[in-house]
């Protein structure tokens, strides 16, 4: 069965996380690389918005089970494919060659929220739904890369406060520092603003993707020339 689908809203490509929390594992990191890969083979999509199906989340980021079953079978070199592999999705965000827009009508918690931030932009739900990386209260350290590029959605102050403490944010404390473009009341509207948004841009995908490209080198360098001693090292959680 597909955890992610994808659909046509006139030139928007609209990808569907369809897995419940939508939990970041090797067939979730698959379907969404395929997804992108569909939308930019059609000329004629402008734009992305990433939605969830779920009622309550948008993702709450890696499949820790599904991790810790590859630990029991001592499966590091599995575990090493899908951290390059989640990398290679963030990638594909930065430099796909048309708007992202990150839909966020529930919970985007660690590797989710992690992956709202390599969008172009970001809309939220504001009667439901929280914002935070909880990696420094379960002893799992972000990789550099996405250091680098979670840094371009947040004032660097407010960063840092989400990063150190693991607070929970809401979609209108989001909005006030302009993390995201609009906090929407409910979770219809939080698809049909984004979408709308999504349908402004007609821009050529050219000098959109060459824009993006230049944009966001520094953070695909970091990701592609410092991550890798981390994931080789096999080490993923800090003791202590």
């Amino acid at each position: 069965m597909s955890v992610v689908k994808w659909e046509v809203d006139e030139a928007v490509g609209v990808i569907v996380m369809d897995n419940g929390e939508n939990r970041m594992n090797q067939k979730y990191i698959d379907g969404m690389l395929k997804a992108f890969d569909e939308i930019e083979a059609d000329p004629e999509i402008k734009a992305v918005v990433i939605t969830s199906s779920d009622q309550k989340n948008w993702s709450q980021g890696i499949d820790l089970e599904w991790m810790m079953g590859r630990l029991a079978e001592n499966d590091m070199q599995g575990i090493k494919d899908f951290l390059y592999g989640m990398n290679a999705l963030f990638k594909r965000v930065l430099l796909f060659p048309a708007p992202v827009i990150a839909a966020i009508n529930g919970h985007a918690a660690a590797g989710g929220a992690i992956l709202s931030c390599a969008c172009d932009f970001r809309f939220m739900r504001a009667d439901r739904g929280y914002f935070f990386f909880p990696e420094i209260d379960i002893n799992i350290p972000f990789l550099p890369g996405m250091i680098a590029f979670s840094k371009k959605a947040f004032p660097y102050y407010k960063f840092e406060e989400a990063m150190l403490t693991g607070r929970r944010f809401k979609a209108d404390e989001l909005e006030k520092y302009n993390v995201i473009m609009k906090a929407c009341p409910d979770r219809d509207s939080v698809l049909k603003e984004a979408v709308a948004y999504a349908k402004t841009f007609n821009k050529k995908r050219g000098i959109f993707g060459v824009t993006k490209e230049r944009m966001n080198a520094a953070m695909v360098a970091v990701i592609d020339n410092e991550d890798p001693a981390y994931i080789e090292s096999g080490k993923l959680t800090v003791e202590g």
